[in-house]
């Protein structure tokens, strides 16, 4: 597997937020298209994030906001934060069956019950932002996903983008592979699979019970988001080593779970306004986690005392051979993971070499 999208983290962060901000432009600009003489609907938005937490859970107010505006009131979303109304890792059910109409959330929660959908929110050694952007709207990422989630009566959307994570919160420095054996680690979706190749315990748990697990001692170290989600959340408190890169979440996509008889209620101008709202969401957070990211990483360094080290060599080869493995196994449950795992691969491979000459040799030049 290429090391490309490793070493060029950075570069594909920053220029996914310039292009974020095209795109929030362009997006913004479509005429309003909601027909306000249409009854409006009372939607319930659940989350699983904690109320108002700084990334995902503005993001899921701001969405709502979009949407109730952008269809002239037709769709009223009311957001319910993580408890409120269901548990953070219970939301696609609760779309599912109906206790709400929508979710904001992210796929890599539910590779347990459709193993594939962790690829729609980021993958090991894999796409970056814009990229991911490209395979969804320009290759067959999109129609994969809603093939994905059509058999739970859930039409899925992009609606919001934190970024590229970082590699994780640690008690004390990962110095070679040794150090990650028995480690118990929140780490769900398919970089739990590699931790567990690695020979550490992966956990999963929702993001407002994990920095007490850290300080309890259930856990030894943690993985979110970036610096600015993961400073909000506290885990500099516990752990003072934050190990980058994010080998196994150089995206963060978040989704927009919508109940299928909804959207078929739907006229195609509500329709193109809920997918506007979407877009725009996504842009804007990109740009925004992009710059706060920059602000909280030197703050982190410099207030809080902590250490940002870089994984050892060791451990970067060993992840991207379990890496490989893990894909494999994922190709191999049903027919349609292994599409959706064969159509992420190509996408990778077809826009690295332009990002190659585009991007990695103009940011070497720069310098900076």
């Amino acid at each position: 597997m290429s090391n490309h999208t490793t070493t060029r983290r950075g570069l594909f962060g920053a220029a996914a937020a310039a292009a974020a901000g095209i795109a929030t432009s362009a997006t913004l600009a479509t005429p309003h298209v909601a027909r306000a003489e249409a009854k409006a609907l009372e939607v319930k938005m659940v989350t699983s994030w904690p109320k108002n937490l700084p990334g995902p859970g503005v993001s899921a107010e701001i969405l709502a906001r979009d949407i109730t505006r952008l269809t002239g009131g037709r769709l009223k979303v009311k957001v319910y934060a993580a408890g409120e109304l269901v548990g953070g890792l219970a939301v696609f059910d609760a779309v599912q069956n109906g206790t709400a109409d929508m979710a904001h959330t992210a796929s890599l929660f539910w590779g347990g019950k459709v193993p594939a959908a962790a690829l729609f929110t980021a993958g090991p050694f894999g796409l970056t932002p814009l990229e991911h952007r490209a395979w969804l709207e320009q290759g067959d990422g999109q129609k994969l996903w809603d093939e994905l989630y059509a058999p739970f009566g859930i039409k899925p959307l992009m609606c919001g983008n934190t970024g590229p994570s970082m590699g994780g919160w640690f008690k004390k420095p990962v110095k070679s592979l040794d150090d990650l054996k028995g480690l118990k680690m929140r780490m769900p979706g398919l970089g739990g699979a590699i931790l567990s190749k690695l020979g550490g315990t992966p956990v999963s748990m929702p993001p407002g019970d994990i920095q007490p697990a850290l300080q309890s001692g259930a856990i030894d170290a943690t993985e979110f988001l970036g610096p600015a989600s993961d400073m909000a959340l506290g885990f500099y408190k516990v752990a003072k080593v934050y190990h980058y890169p994010a080998l196994h979440e150089p995206n963060g996509a978040g989704e927009l779970l919508i109940s299928r008889k909804l959207w078929e209620k739907l006229d195609e101008d509500t329709r193109r306004a809920v997918q506007v709202a979407c877009a725009a969401e996504a842009a804007r957070s990109l740009a925004e986690h992009t710059w706060r990211n920059a602000a909280a990483l030197r703050t982190l360094k410099e207030k809080h005392g902590v250490q940002v080290l870089a994984y050892p060599a060791d451990v970067v080869a060993a992840a991207r051979k379990a890496a490989d493995e893990v894909l494999a196994e994922l190709a191999a449950k049903d027919a349609l993971s292994g599409k959706v795992v064969k159509s992420w691969l190509a996408a990778r491979d077809h826009l690295a070499p332009w990002n190659e000459v585009a991007l990695r040799a103009f940011f070497d030049a720069r310098g900076v």
